[in-house]
């Protein structure tokens, strides 16, 4: 079975089509070599839009009355 994905090594920032570093330091696969050489630009992409998700999730409004702090 061959592996015509593209794949990123953040320790050498070389692309490589085939699996040919271990998955502690491959990220991929992509379908063509130049999304793969984006492969940190996309992470970072996807991580900023899962804090703003994540963000947006623990906003829930007011607390509760019986959390609301006694004064």
């Amino acid at each position: 079975m061959s592996d015509d994905k593209f794949y990123y090594s953040p320790s050498s920032g070389e692309v490589s089509q085939g699996k040919h570093a271990g998955w502690d330091d491959r990220m991929g696969p992509y379908d063509t070599a130049e999304e793969a050489a984006e492969a940190l630009s996309i992470a970072n992409k996807r991580n900023a839009a899962a804090d703003r998700a994540e963000e947006a999730d623990d906003n829930w409004g007011e607390p509760a009355s019986w959390e609301k702090d006694e004064k």
